[in-house]
């Protein structure tokens, strides 16, 4: 029997947002890195459900309104963040939200300004809607596994926290399952009072 047989399983929502790969003009790169990390950062057993849609806000809003009322507990988006007229994965995703949660969008910003100085132009956000989490990703694989990691030094020392390290306990907060991670890829934080005992 696998590990994965004693934690909570988890519904999670993965949407790549591209007008070019949602046509066909290019093959999508987002949706398999984020099942990649995922795969590897969670030990619950993981369902996915995966969408590939083009640049159209109303259709971005109706994708994340379907997820949560699929029963996804978390929802992660890549693509569409920037500053392009294309650009609407932000004002879709505020559009469908109960609460905003900026800290998300702020510490991506932080991990990503240390790579290139354009960073302050990406718009990525963040959102509640119901009892799932909403969090928009950067749309380069390397961005989304550097902003959900986090950067490590050459000892494997974490330097800066990836988001992915505040999001098992911010579905603890909102009545998701209890999500927990391989330390040796993203360690969780809660509080000693929120850790489940084994």
């Amino acid at each position: 029997m696998s590990e994965a047989g004693t934690f909570d399983p988890v519904r999670i929502g993965i949407v790549s947002v591209s007008d070019r790969a949602s046509s066909g003009a290019y093959e999508d790169k987002g949706l398999p890195s984020l099942k990649e990390w995922l795969g590897r950062a969670l030990k619950n057993p993981i369902e996915f459900e995966p969408r590939l849609i083009p640049d159209e806000a109303e259709r971005i809003s109706a994708t994340l309104i379907e997820l949560v009322d699929a029963g996804c507990s978390l929802v992660l988006t890549t693509g569409g963040t920037g500053p392009a007229l294309r650009d609407v994965t932000p004002e879709a995703t505020l559009a469908v939200a109960h609460k905003e949660m900026p800290g998300f969008g702020e510490q991506m910003r932080q991990i990503s300004l240390r790579f290139v100085p354009t960073a302050i132009l990406s718009r990525q956000v963040a959102v509640i809607r119901d009892k799932s989490l909403i969090i928009n990703l950067p749309g380069q694989p390397k961005s989304i596994a550097e902003t959900l990691e986090g950067l490590k030094d050459t000892e494997g020392v974490q330097v800066v926290p990836g988001i992915f390290a505040a999001v098992p306990y911010c579905i603890d907060l909102i009545g998701g399952p209890y999500l927990e991670t391989d330390d040796s890829v993203c360690k969780a934080f809660r509080p000693k009072s929120a850790i489940r005992a084994r």
